[in-house]
């Protein structure tokens, strides 16, 4: 009996962990207000970069980080999309998302077979990249009081007529450097 309640209390602490079920006091997951598109939303990281002796190795090309931020950028806004909701509990971003996955279409086909290609020459689970990108982001709706901001400013900014490829339109989150993913040093 004791391990059927068990089982029972990880799977609802698991269902609330992955829901982002907002707790408390933390973060609101509404839709912002508007402002004028700019690439000024990016959040920066806080992990301390390696010496650049260690990392000579292991270090990803201007080429590469364009590839991996590209689908970086392209799973936090889904994760947006799931999260931010408008008036009524609707999703805030959903049809904004679609006008993203529109525009870059071929784009982000081309990545998608870019990534896979670069995860076996760093030999890296393409699979497990993906998800962590997901999970990450997801993370960081409940505690960052401008997650939906942050996902707005960048929906703008990549729908802009100014942004012409996804290299151009920075994730919300640089996450390479939590994942141990830097730009080599240059000589």
């Amino acid at each position: 009996m004791i391990k059927k309640l068990l089982q029972a209390a990880v799977v609802v602490a698991g269902g609330l962990a992955l829901g982002g079920c907002p707790l408390g006091q933390q973060a609101k997951t509404t839709a912002p207000a508007s402002k004028p598109p700019a690439a000024d939303y990016q959040q920066a990281s806080t992990a301390a970069a390696p010496p650049a002796s260690s990392i000579r190795a292991i270090c990803y090309n201007d080429a590469d980080l364009a590839v991996y931020r590209a689908r970086m950028l392209q799973m936090e806004l889904n994760v947006a999309t799931l999260q931010c909701q408008g008036p009524g509990g609707s999703r805030a971003y959903e049809g904004t998302y679609g006008q993203f996955l529109s525009k870059f279409q071929a784009e982000l086909a081309a990545n998608g077979r870019s990534m896979q290609q670069m995860a076996g020459r760093k030999r890296f689970n393409l699979d497990a990249v993906v998800t962590e990108f997901a999970n990450r982001t997801a993370q960081r709706a409940p505690v960052d009081k401008e997650f939906c901001g942050r996902a707005k400013r960048a929906f703008d900014w990549a729908l802009s007529a100014q942004v012409t490829t996804l290299a151009q339109a920075p994730p919300p989150y640089d996450l390479g450097p939590e994942m141990n993913v830097h730009p080599c040093p240059k000589q």
